[in-house]
């Protein structure tokens, strides 16, 4: 006999809490252990595919491992300096920039920053902030990476946790299912499956299309000669997960560069614009429908408001679990619309609340065909 209503909700409501707090008193010593995580689920398709081809789960794992941390040492070891490097070298010209930006507009508009005017007392607060700030925000920019990107973390720990995390994932995930309550096992499977296809969807395929379109957007721009193009396009792919917003950040932030850099060569400033074009045509016409396709994936709002919420809850570690919190949420939220969309509460005891919504016909089609 399942348990009252109520006693479950108090039970699920104190695992929920416990979870909580143990994030929030455990939140730094668990980050190696989320990121381990994140990253066998997302490789977890591969070492399945490679099994069908005939190799042992430890052979495709260790494979999968050796060319993962391959990859991140290659990055650790030429992408990450340059990228801090333009970044820290970008906020200390952002002064430089403003000033140059002010006295265009004083050549070109001079009503508009006139003394005591808006936009010229507006600017020169934003310049002087820069100004003061800049130093300050470039050491915290790259204080807030290397602690992100700490070598020990990333080159033994993570790599160790994500091993045997893909090593196991089967198993692990055999085990918990062993452990659901059996009155309501084939809800949570559901709901298990509509939250990993809500993953799949956005952390894997719109994970893909960002690191593609980064990538593709830092070798354009530094193929062109602009001279931060490495940071614009990481700028871009991170926040491409935002529909439009990646594009518009980064092709305003690159076209505005690109004209204090080549101003009177309009070649090489359409050849920006044009990279951001085709990035667009690229995401929109093959990347997105290919890797991401028609599941069901998260509302841009939806996740800004999760990240921004875990993020200042939990900090770091926080940011990483929204995305599958809030997709669980979201999925758990949709079940328990349906299930109200179902009940007496919603439909009430009026009879045409019972009835079959009526059968739509096409407005095209024979009156007399409906009457037969």
């Amino acid at each position: 006999m399942a348990l009252p209503v109520r006693q479950q909700v108090t039970y699920w409501g104190a695992a929920a809490a416990a979870f909580l707090a143990i994030l929030w008193f455990l939140g730094p010593i668990l980050l190696p252990f989320v990121v381990g995580g994140a990253i066998a689920y997302m490789l977890d398709p591969i070492a399945d595919r490679l099994q069908r081809l005939g190799l042992p789960r430890v052979a495709a794992t260790a494979l999968i491992t050796l060319v993962a941390v391959l990859g991140l040492l290659l990055v650790i070891a030429f992408v990450i300096p340059t990228l801090i490097h333009q970044a820290t070298s970008l906020v200390r010209a952002a002064p430089t920039y403003f000033e140059a930006l002010r006295e265009w507009l004083t050549m070109r508009f001079p009503s508009l920053v006139e003394d005591g005017s808006l936009v010229r007392t507006g600017l020169s607060d934003l310049g002087e902030l820069l100004r003061a700030r800049g130093g300050e925000l470039a050491q915290q920019l790259v204080a807030g990476v290397f602690g992100v990107v700490n070598a020990l973390v990333f080159i033994v720990v993570v790599p160790v946790v994500a091993f045997y995390l893909l090593l196991d994932w089967d198993n692990m995930v055999a085990r918990i299912d062993d452990l659901l309550p059996r009155d309501h096992v084939d809800t949570i499977r559901r709901l298990a499956r509509e939250v990993d296809a809500t993953l799949a969807s956005f952390v894997r395929g719109q994970g893909t299309v960002c690191l593609i379109l980064g990538t593709f957007y830092s070798v354009a721009l530094m193929t062109v000669g602009l001279q931060f193009g490495l940071v614009v396009g990481a700028v871009a792919g991170l926040i491409t997960f935002i529909p439009y917003v990646g594009a518009l950040v980064g092709g305003a932030l690159a076209i505005g560069l690109a004209l204090f850099q080549f101003w009177g060569e309009w070649t090489s400033i359409g050849l920006v614009a044009a990279i951001f074009v085709s990035g667009q045509f690229l995401e929109g016409n093959i990347l997105t429908p290919k890797l991401v396709g028609e599941s069901v994936g998260l509302h841009p709002v939806w996740l800004l408001l999760a990240l921004s919420a875990f993020g200042a809850i939990y900090g770091f570690v926080g940011m990483l679990v929204a995305v599958p919190v809030s997709a669980a949420l979201g999925v758990v939220t949709r079940f328990l619309v349906g299930e109200y969309k179902a009940s007496l509460l919603y439909r009430g005891r009026h009879p045409e609340a019972e009835a079959p919504p009526p059968t739509l016909t096409d407005p095209r089609s024979d009156p007399r065909d409906a009457a037969e």
